[in-house]
């Protein structure tokens, strides 16, 4: 069946024969608790669509949301649905939508901005800064449910060869892929990746694709270091020890990588590995912050001024879903060994024990749902 314009009643019963009763989903609120709810199955408006989410990753700012809160000013206020890491299907369409049909499977981009002429940042490509963004996640309701509805400008066509976890492992690697885009990235750049959770797991194999060389990644837990030497067999690793000064940790890394770094992408957004970062840099380089931290930190001023290092940051991302299908599709990274916990959704409390417990030694946890 081709998209059209317009929605016949026989694509409505069609759509409905697929559509459960009940709309699980997993929520948090500001008392800090973690909770599975049954809701009603939402409607498409206008333009939408309703998407069964067929798997969601959990992200180190859903565990942060439900444990602390707040990322920033971005507070949660209220009950609410977690999740931001999505693909699934379509099984319910709106009026006019003319870009998907019945059955299509998606990634969901969930950053979705005002798109008005009157708003800068919109009208000059820099929709990611957009004010008025609504980002399903908090404060706004996120897509960890079996039903979601999402704007079909925002919703990108996955390839027969991706699955629907590797749809949902588009999120964080477009996280990566905007930092690369970001730092100016060149072939054969010597850097070092501060961190091997999975932003900084994904960021390994997206710079290797990338052409950096050589590359060093840390981190504190030997299981994440070994993870990252069976993806990127090259990649040198160096275990950060508890307690050793930044300048020490630097020494090391450098060590390792038989240079000053040009690029480091710190991926963990702790204040000593921030300042690890720091000092590992050459001369004129760049620590690119891709990682969340706490709200104020130190950092060695007189040291980046002397060293002209440059300090650089990214807000989510803008125009990478089309890239990272493409990069994953073609092979280039391999994101399928990322995933080492599935849970369903009526598991959803687990499934955040586990990602939040490091010694379970996930990597990235989804929930999947059939």
């Amino acid at each position: 069946m081709a998209p059209s314009a317009t929605r016949t009643s026989s694509e409505s019963a069609l759509s409905s024969t697929h559509i459960k009763s009940q709309n699980v989903g997993v929520f948090t609120n500001p008392e800090h608790e973690l909770y599975i709810k049954n809701g009603p199955v939402p409607a498409p408006g206008p333009g939408e669509c309703l998407i069964h989410v067929r798997a969601t990753g959990i992200c180190g700012s859903d565990i942060h949301f439900w444990k602390s809160g707040h990322i920033g000013d971005m507070i949660v206020v209220g009950e609410n649905r977690l999740g931001h890491e999505s693909a699934g299907v379509v099984v319910a369409v709106g009026e006019g939508v003319n870009r998907f049909k019945l059955g299509d499977r998606v990634a969901l981009e969930c950053g979705i901005p005002c798109m008005e002429a009157t708003c800068y940042y919109c009208r000059t490509g820099k929709y990611n800064a957009c004010p008025d963004v609504v980002f399903f996640s908090t404060p706004y309701h996120g897509t960890l449910a079996r039903y979601h509805v999402h704007p079909q400008e925002w919703l990108h066509k996955l390839p027969d060869t991706l699955s629907f976890e590797e749809g949902s492992l588009l999120e964080p690697l477009s996280v990566a892929l905007a930092g690369i885009d970001r730092s100016m990235l060149r072939l054969g750049d010597p850097i070092v990746i501060c961190g091997a959770g999975p932003i900084g797991l994904v960021t390994l194999l997206a710079t290797h694709a990338a052409g950096a060389n050589p590359i060093v990644i840390t981190d504190l837990d030997e299981n994440r270091l070994a993870t990252a030497k069976k993806l990127i067999p090259r990649v040198n690793t160096v275990k950060i020890v508890v307690g050793e000064t930044p300048k020490d940790s630097a020494a090391r890394i450098k060590e390792a990588l038989g240079f000053e770094a040009k690029i480091v992408f710190e991926c963990t957004g702790v204040e000593s590995s921030v300042q690890s970062a720091i000092y590992s840099c050459t001369f004129g380089g760049l620590v690119f912050v891709i990682g969340c931290g706490k709200d104020f930190q130190n950092m060695p001023f007189s040291y980046m001024s002397a060293r002209e290092v440059d300090l650089k940051f990214q807000y989510r991302y803008k125009d990478t879903y089309p890239k990272a299908i493409g990069l994953v599709a073609a092979g280039l990274p391999d994101l399928k060994p990322l995933v080492t916990h599935r849970y369903t959704l009526e598991q959803g409390e687990d499934t955040f024990k586990t990602a939040s417990d490091p010694k379970a030694k996930a990597i990235k946890v989804q929930i999947l749902d059939e």
